[in-house]
């Protein structure tokens, strides 16, 4: 986290150091106004390289593997895992029921038991669970 907040700090120093210059340039008279919006375009756009590739690079790094021991562990069934996955995609009971071709009150005893074997009060405190436990 420090590390992040230096880079950043160094990125706004470095271009209100980049503002300055231009704006002493501009003064004098040495350069004319488009090098001087063109430094700043390109700067800006080496930035905005740096920063995506930062963030790609962490997004592919999080990716963790479903521990299937865990499920077992849990005993939560084939079924219910499907309509785990399907909560933590933000899907209703109806949309769940819809995908999977079950009633509506199916998908409820489905979730009810999913609540119970992760211990969970809610849907979204069972999906935090679960990803907590690396099964989704």
């Amino acid at each position: 986290m420090k590390k992040t907040i230096l880079v950043f700090g160094l990125l706004i120093l470095a271009i209100l150091l980049l503002f300055q210059f231009s704006k002493y340039t501009l003064t004098i008279g040495n350069i004319s106004t488009e090098v001087v919006v063109s430094i700043i375009a390109l700067t800006f756009f080496f930035i905005g390289i740096y920063i995506n590739k930062k963030s790609l690079h962490k997004s592919a790094s999080n990716s963790t593997e479903v521990d299937e021991n865990k499920i077992k562990e849990l005993d939560i069934t084939t079924r219910e895992y499907e309509v785990l996955q399907y909560i933590s995609d933000g899907l209703s009971n109806k949309e769940i029921g819809e995908k999977l071709f079950l009633s509506e009150s199916t998908i409820k005893t489905h979730v009810s038991n999913l609540l119970v074997k992760l211990n969970a009060k809610r849907r979204t405190q069972a999906v935090q669970i679960a990803k907590s436990l690396n099964i989704i």
